[in-house]
């Protein structure tokens, strides 16, 4: 059967603009992530995407309960609530790109053997949720975070990507940052919290809106324990450091 002339004239340049649009818009979306993330070497964000649904989320219950947030420095956060948050989160922060891909693989297996999804995301991936995207998971809300963890990753150095996830981390239902966590908790600033107090509040970063600090359950006590046991081997093997500014 012969082709029609017409229709092949009108479908080629049709075919390529849609190839050359993709393209344009992947450029786009480059340059903007680019400078979006780029940006965030050197401008503190005032805000995050978790907090913005927060700061809505009266609209749909009729309910207001401000954000209670403050930014601080790194360097003003003290390092043993640093490293507990670490130890909790991503012990191998220092040494992956974005992302780890044994956590992975065991979650994988975990998940085959039990039926129970285990958390594997980084402090990078956890970084790019919190400050970009939104809790509730999909396959899109996944690539759209492994793009802002790449980006995170090539254009951020690792102290600053952790000073950025200390800030907007979910403390509670309305705490974000662990400076506001640890005025509303323990009544002094971030750069005096002690190791212990470092690691109860990292023990709440799973679930921060269902743990609780002042009436802890035993999931939050048993989790402070083993984020104390587990913090000098990882000093002891150099997992930490480079990680806080001295």
């Amino acid at each position: 059967m012969s082709q029609n002339p017409l229709a092949l004239r009108f479908w080629r340049p049709t075919f390529g603009w849609v190839v050359r649009s993709f393209a344009v818009l992947g450029l786009i979306a480059v340059l903007a992530s680019l400078l979006l993330v780029g940006s965030l070497r050197w401008l503190d964000p005032t805000t995050s995407a978790f907090m913005l649904r927060h700061e809505h989320s009266h609209t749909v219950t009729g309910h207001r309960i401000p954000v209670r947030h403050q930014w601080v420095k790194l360097e003003w956060i003290s390092a043993p609530a640093v490293h507990t948050v670490i130890t909790a989160e991503d012990q191998n922060f220092r040494h992956h790109h974005g992302f780890d891909y044994r956590a992975i693989r065991w979650a994988i297996r975990d998940y085959r053997s039990t039926g129970v999804i285990r958390g594997s995301s980084t402090i990078s991936q956890q970084t790019a949720k919190n400050l970009f995207l939104w809790p509730q998971g999909s396959i899109g809300r996944k690539l759209l975070e492994t793009w802002f963890t790449v980006f995170l990753e090539a254009l951020l150095p690792k102290q600053r990507i952790l000073e950025i996830y200390l800030n907007i981390a979910q403390f509670g239902p309305n705490i974000y940052g662990i400076e506001a966590a640890s005025r509303s908790y323990f009544g002094k600033p971030a750069a005096e919290l002690t190791v212990e107090e470092g690691a109860l509040l990292a023990s709440i970063l799973p679930s921060p809106s269902r743990l609780r600090i002042h009436s802890p359950n035993d999931y939050v006590i048993e989790r402070q324990a083993w984020i104390l046991w587990q913090l000098p081997e990882l000093e002891k093997r150099g997992y930490l450091d480079g990680l806080y500014p001295h």
